[in-house]
């Protein structure tokens, strides 16, 4: 499912930039070995992880966008070290991304079955929001212990503070909320190919990879 969903090919202008964004998160990784170093390719490689997630689940156009350019920009931020030149800007990066990155880890479990699958009709909008919530708190706190690994072992010159955690913890808990307030919206228009009966599996175009099986 994974696998098929991955290799769906583009339909569509949104889904092709959603596509070129991740295309540049590729080159990212390479600029970055070129022209700094181990730190940067290493964020980068992460930046196109986080990129990569929204179409092995197979979301909304819309929704891997957002994912997609918001990553982008707060890694060429970091690289750039924006965060130090512009205030405000270090808050909204933490209020987009975590939020955004809440919604995947809430569509991850929801595909796993932890939680209730939205798509289903369930959970209510008040137990999701909540949900989601909870998960963007904890992506917030695993997101601050690795700053702060980053700056005791690896560069010191990453920035790290009593009020400057516990403020991008408060403002990304509240992009998470406003994420799972709407998550009934991320998670529409899915493009998620769920499991196939042989049947299926006959009819399937053969561009998804998911043709009948050789016959022996």
């Amino acid at each position: 499912m994974i696998t098929e969903t991955f290799l769906r090919r583009p339909r569509g202008g949104a889904e092709l930039a959603a596509d070129v964004l991740r295309a540049l998160g590729v080159v990212s990784i390479v600029i970055g070995g070129i022209h700094w170093g181990f730190v940067e390719v290493a964020v980068f490689a992460l930046t196109l992880l986080g990129m990569l997630v929204p179409r092995f689940l197979g979301l909304r156009p819309g929704f891997d966008i957002a994912v997609g350019g918001t990553l982008l920009v707060a890694a060429w931020s970091g690289v750039f070290e924006l965060y130090t030149s512009i205030d405000w800007l270090d808050i909204v990066i933490h209020f987009a991304a975590n939020g955004l990155l809440a919604a995947l880890f809430f569509v991850v479990a929801a595909r796993t079955g932890v939680v209730p699958d939205v798509a289903a009709g369930t959970p209510s909008l008040l137990r999701s929001a909540l949900l989601t919530t909870v998960f963007g708190l904890a992506a917030g706190v695993l997101w601050e212990m690795g700053e702060w690994a980053g700056h005791t072992f690896i560069d010191s010159d990453i920035f790290v503070g009593y009020t400057d955690t516990i403020g991008d913890l408060a403002v990304g808990g509240l992009g998470s909320l406003l994420a799972g307030l709407c998550i009934r919206w991320l998670t529409a228009e899915s493009r998620w190919i769920g499991p196939r009966t042989e049947a299926e599996r006959e009819e399937a175009p053969a561009h998804l990879g998911v043709g009948p099986a050789p016959r022996n």
